[in-house]
């Protein structure tokens, strides 16, 4: 009998309690409001964002135990919507922000080295910083990849001041995960939770198309970036931009923009068996990886099952998209 695949998540989100004590502590001298909601949890509040920190997604003991419940072996384990935090942040706490969290990232690594690596977060609203922090992470027992949110306080992430980061990145070998945030058009997005279901997957079609039509993606050709939510709308308006390439001058590129899909690595979550197929199809089972979202609300509970029920696909096809890609990936 063939061994059962590894089962690598390499989307969901963790904030280690000591990041939050140093929040607690020194966020207040640059502007943060602190405090605790009526259910006992840490909140923190700064320009344009606020935000409270529930156990799921702090308590490890909690998550190891979602973990085999979901048949997850192992969580590459990035931080979520508090990456405000860092890039709200003035340059040196934001580097400090996450160099604490990447300690922690490394820390949890090494006491449960069979479950847990990290992706690094950044300080990228100082680029420079963002350089030194990514060859320091680098060293750290467990690092295996970079968090990058899908635009710099409202900057689009192919501005040349990110470039050096990009390089630092390809030439250690690690992966740049995108993550939405801060979602533009936000004004208009306030309502049925709009932001999320429909903001997301724009932010993340707006930061991947910016990388392929600046030519950031034709500098770094070994550099390899991960999308989140399964590409969001990118995947979907290839023909548009195909076409956008061809009419228009300030969209020429050296090749077709469908020619960039494969540059990406694209997760399982999509909330739609159909469209997951699809996207399979349309970029082949090997730029797949799994993802769930955990802890939030609009996570996948059971993100194997989710892969293993796709019957159309092949064993090869759905053990690669389960661990074999990320393993690959995050060089296990």
């Amino acid at each position: 009998m063939a061994a059962k695949p590894t089962a690598i998540d390499v989307h969901n989100h963790w904030i280690p309690p000591e990041w939050i004590e140093l929040l607690v502590k020194e966020g207040p001298a640059y502007g943060a409001k602190v405090g605790k909601n009526e259910r006992g949890q840490v909140t923190v509040e700064v320009p344009e964002w606020s935000y409270a920190f529930p156990k799921e997604y702090t308590n490890l003991d909690i998550r190891l135990k979602a973990m085999a419940a979901a048949r997850v072996d192992m969580h590459a384990l990035s931080l979520a919507y508090p990456t405000i935090l860092m890039l709200w942040a003035p340059p040196a706490f934001g580097l400090r922000l996450c160099q604490v969290y990447n300690d922690a990232l490394s820390a949890v690594h090494l006491k449960y080295p069979e479950r847990f690596l990290g992706l690094a977060a950044l300080p990228m609203q100082a680029p420079e910083l963002a350089v030194q922090e990514v060859e320091r992470a680098s060293r750290l027992p467990g690092i295996r990849g970079v968090y990058i949110a899908t635009n710099v306080n409202g900057k689009n992430i192919d501005e040349q001041s990110f470039w050096p980061v990009y390089a630092k990145c390809e030439a250690l070998d690690l992966p740049v995960y995108l993550h939405p945030f801060k979602n533009l058009g936000a004004e208009r997005l306030s309502k049925y939770y709009l932001i999320n279901s429909l903001g997301n997957g724009f932010d993340t079609a707006v930061a991947a198309a910016s990388l392929m039509f600046s030519g950031a993606l034709d500098a770094f050709p070994k550099l390899e970036v991960v999308l989140a939510h399964a590409g969001g709308a990118f995947p979907q308006a290839i023909g548009r931009m195909d076409h956008t390439a061809a009419v228009r001058r300030e969209s020429k590129l050296p090749n077709p923009p469908s020619s960039y899909l494969r540059r990406f690595y694209y997760d399982t979550v999509t909330h739609s068996d159909e469209i997951l197929m699809n996207l399979i199809r349309q970029m082949g089972a090997d730029r797949i990886v799994l993802g769930s979202d955990h802890p939030a609300d609009m996570s996948y509970t059971r993100p194997v099952d989710v892969v293993e029920r796709l019957t159309a696909l092949t064993a090869e096809e759905r053990a690669l998209i389960l661990g074999g890609n990320a393993a690959r990936l995050l060089r296990l």
